[in-house]
């Protein structure tokens, strides 16, 4: 592919260019906002860390939606960040507006280009942004599980001194209070989870997932994440640009699976050269179920508002 445009050059923007940068998918990397200048500014930040970090990437900026034109794929990062005490639903309003004006920017200049949601709460708003364009669900898809699961994980691995790399988790359901994170299938190189922690610090690990992104708000207070959630796109963009066909947990809209339907919400998809090419249904127990219900319902609510 030749170029991915990141629109919203805020924090999670820069270093999502970063690390896009140095992994060199792309010929080119472009950043958009509407402050102006901003966008300038950090695309020459980046592009003059090139020698340093070794990446023949060309990374431009501009305030001009426009700039977007030619984009392979386009990623929203734009929108009114969380504040301490915040929830993600707390900044719908806004970020609705916001995301419908890219959205618009997006079928004009990138019509074909695949669209990855970022901007919270993304659940809805990947929905919405794919009502919006009418494109198949495939080209609309969003960032929630690959994020949860890679913070689950580190827990994890801080638990138990084992290396992350060893350690794969799942996280379905919204990217909010109501996630679900899937203890049973997490494991450790293959081992299942519970083999080597019990019930009760599982289940620490698991609220302290649902609020993984809150406790880095709230020991920051100027900022949420950046990161993480950065490392995360870079893993889904790497898995479209390389057609690695990866089961990745993301937001997809749902037809029928999982008993839903019309609604984005965190499912293990597969993700490939076309995108989200498939969802992965799994057989869920009745605990989970409920679970799982119980966050389609939140989205519900929230989705009532569009």
């Amino acid at each position: 592919m030749k170029k991915i445009t990141i629109v919203g050059a805020g924090r999670v923007g820069e270093s999502t260019a970063q690390i896009l940068a140095r992994q060199e998918c792309f010929a080119e990397v472009t950043l958009t906002d509407i402050r102006q200048g901003v966008a300038r500014g950090t695309a020459l930040d980046i592009q003059e860390s090139a020698q340093l970090f070794g990446f023949d990437t060309l990374v431009t900026g501009d305030d001009d939606p426009a700039a977007m034109s030619g984009s392979d794929i386009v990623v929203i990062t734009a929108g009114l960040p969380r504040k301490p005490g915040m929830s993600r639903s707390d900044v719908l309003d806004t970020n609705l507006r916001v995301v419908r004006a890219v959205v618009d920017d997006v079928m004009r200049h990138a019509p074909d280009a695949i669209l990855v949601m970022v901007t919270n709460p993304v659940d809805v708003l990947t929905y919405a942004a794919w009502k919006q364009t009418g494109w198949a669900r495939r080209r609309v898809f969003g960032l929630s599980g690959v994020l949860d699961a890679a913070r689950m994980a580190s827990f994890i691995a801080l638990e138990t001194g084992f290396s992350t790399r060893d350690i794969t988790a799942l996280v379905l359901g919204g990217h909010g209070d109501a996630m679900v994170p899937m203890s049973r299938y997490t494991t450790i190189n293959g081992i299942p989870v519970d083999h080597f922690i019990d019930a009760d610090r599982i289940a620490a690990i698991v609220q302290r997932t649902r609020g993984g992104g809150a406790e880095i708000l709230a020991l920051k207070k100027t900022s949420s994440a950046n990161d993480s959630p950065a490392a995360a796109v870079a893993v889904m963009i790497d898995a479209v640009c390389s057609n690695r066909r990866r089961i990745l947990p993301c937001v997809g809209v749902l037809d029928g699976e999982y008993g839903e339907r019309d609604i984005a919400i965190g499912v293990p998809l597969v993700i490939g050269r076309a995108g989200a090419e498939r969802v992965i249904e799994l057989p869920l127990l009745e605990g989970e179920r409920q679970a799982f219900a119980a966050s389609v319902a939140q989205l519900r609510e929230d989705m009532a508002t569009l």
